[in-house]
């Protein structure tokens, strides 16, 4: 049965309770009607046998008493021979009385002791019977013989006679009496054994009855049980599986101990679990080659792979500065340790900040933030923030080579060089037939790696485009530091240094933006020495500070080459 389906289960407790309690029904229908029979025979054959016995015993007084008054009649000095017919008629007439109810009592004894009876008590039925019989014989003869004596005496006119007849008659009366108590008696015994006997079959029927209801309710409970711990218990495993998985718990296998729906359902779970312990590996696996979330969306999403997009994406080139000097010095394999720390390093605050890593370009890193992975107005804070945890980590990044190399005192010098542009761009799956990458490319792109590599003309390690700084305005503050046109772009456009968080600038870092501000204003005007006091002034707050060096140095080529009166105060970088 536990190999049945859930309906066939159910089904099942349904037809064996009702069985149950057909059985229960029966049962107590036949003892009922066991009982009915009793009640039937007492009230047919018993109760009517002892009515008929009495009547008869009353009759027979009755007749006696009619003799008598009869024979004192006939002895009276005025003799009413009427009266005297009428008690004649009526000693004969309660005679055949008597003769009926005996005859009656009798029926109903023989047809007892012929059907059998539900008592068992044949034997003294019929030794009652056997004794009315005799009786009645008995009475028959006597009063027949006494009634004549006493009518010829009574004719004669002899009281003598008269009066022995009569105390004959009393006596045999008494005898008759005594002869109908016995019998009444012994059926009136026999009716109130026999009533205990039914009273005693009501009772047991009862118990039998309510056994028999209890049986059946415990069986009931018995399989109802059995049958909702083989359902409820695999569900109850399911859903702790199910919790678990929720959790991350790719682990988990149910044992499938029924093959009912809950065992098929169990199946489909452990084979769904396995697909997701699956796709979990491909997931870390491919994880390492490409961001996940790259990997869990065309997982999820297949037509993120096929549909190629233009949408707005802010997209972030990380490079290191002065690491080509150094690895000329170093081991292949002390080049691979630099660079997996290095890329270990600055990739976690990317993802931190819910960014996708797109690629690994030699010591570069390319970065995007954007949909369907970021929301249009986050996407440029987002990608500022990491900037900005990327350029706290340098100095962690410097002090962690050394002990990785094994080298203490090793001379290594390296910085970092972050470009953050965004801008409308292609995104899809870019590549040939048998191999794809799902990646971002435009003018966008460009921009971000040209920020890059402007960072080393400006002495500076963030530069982010003007419609990223404006989208970041609320998390980071930012200094202008010029008007550019990078290679391949016809119109400048403004760059902005990232500085640090909204409102965390130093005194130092405030003043310096002020001067270097007002240093750049009077550059635009062609006001060169007012350019200069600026950006020296800005020096004396940063003397490292390397737009106002790379402004200086600007402003003394173009004092020896002014200008034309056209210029509008951009900068042209001709190499990408």
């Amino acid at each position: 049965m536990f190999s049945a389906s859930i309906r066939r289960k159910i089904m099942g407790i349904a037809l064996a309770l009702i069985v149950l309690m057909a059985i229960t029904s029966v049962a107590s229908l036949v003892l009922v009607r066991r009982v009915g029979d009793h009640f039937e025979e007492l009230a047919s054959g018993y109760m009517p046998a002892y009515g008929n016995l009495a009547r008869a015993h009353i009759r027979s007084l009755e007749r006696a008493l009619a003799l008598r008054r009869m024979a004192i009649e006939t002895l009276a000095p005025s003799t009413d021979k009427e009266k005297i017919e009428t008690l004649r008629k009526a000693v004969a007439a309660k005679g055949q009385d008597v003769e009926r109810e005996v005859a009656a009592a009798r029926a109903v004894l023989g047809a007892l002791i012929k059907d059998g009876g539900a008592f068992d008590d044949q034997k003294t039925l019929v030794r009652l019977d056997a004794h009315l019989d005799s009786l009645m014989n008995e009475t028959r003869r006597f009063l027949s013989n006494e009634i004549e004596t006493l009518l010829k005496a009574l004719e004669a006119g002899d009281s003598r006679t008269v009066a022995e007849a009569l105390a004959r008659v009393d006596q045999f009366r008494d005898e008759v009496n005594r002869g109908f108590e016995s019998v009444r008696t012994e059926m009136l015994s026999l009716l109130r054994g026999d009533g205990a006997v039914t009273i005693g079959a009501l009772q047991q029927v009862m118990w039998i009855a309510t056994a028999l209801t209890l049986l059946a309710a415990a069986l009931g409970v018995i399989f109802s049980t059995l049958v909702s711990d083989g359902v409820t218990g695999p569900v109850r495993r399911l859903l702790d599986g199910t919790r678990a998985v929720e959790a991350g718990e790719l682990d988990q296998v149910i044992a499938v101990t029924t093959r009912d729906e809950i065992g098929h359902l169990t199946a489909a779970f452990n084979r769904m679990v396995e697909q997701l312990r699956l796709k979990e590996r491909i997931l870390d696996t491919f994880g390492r080659y490409i961001d996940p979330r790259v990997v869990q969306g065309l997982i999820d999403k297949p037509t993120l792979a096929a549909d190629g997009q233009r949408r707005v994406m802010t997209i972030l080139f990380c490079d290191l500065a002065g690491f080509t000097g150094t690895s000329e010095r170093m081991t292949p394999q002390g080049l691979v340790k630099i660079l997996n720390r290095y890329f270990s390093t600055m990739s976690e605050p990317i993802r931190e900040n819910d960014g996708v890593i797109d690629k690994y370009i030699g010591d570069a890193i390319m970065a995007y933030w954007g949909p369907p992975f970021n929301e249009d107005d986050e996407q440029t804070g987002l990608a500022c923030l990491a900037a900005l945890d990327m350029m706290a980590r340098v100095e962690e990044l410097r002090n962690s080579l050394p002990e990785l190399l094994g080298m203490r005192n090793a001379p290594i010098s390296i910085d970092l060089r972050i470009g953050v542009a965004t801008g409308e761009a292609l995104v899809g799956s870019i590549g040939s037939e048998q191999m794809m990458n799902y990646t971002v490319i435009g003018d966008t792109v460009n921009l971000a790696s040209r920020l890059e590599g402007a960072c080393k003309h400006y002495g500076v390690r963030a530069l982010v485009a003007e419609s990223t700084a404006k989208g970041a305005g609320e998390f980071i503050e930012i200094r202008e530091i010029d008007r550019v046109a990078m290679a391949g772009q016809g119109k400048p456009e403004r760059i902005f240094e990232i500085m640090g968080r909204k409102g965390a600038l130093t005194r130092a870092q405030s003043e310096l933006r002020e001067n270097y501000s007002d240093g750049l204003a009077a550059f635009r005007r062609r006001d060169w020495d007012g350019a200069r006091r600026a950006f020296a002034a800005a020096l004396a707050v940063a003397p490292e500070d390397g737009p106002s060096h790379a402004f200086l140095a600007r402003i003394d080529e173009i004092a020896a080459s002014p200008p034309r009166e056209d210029w509008d105060g951009s900068w042209r970088f001709d190499q990408k």
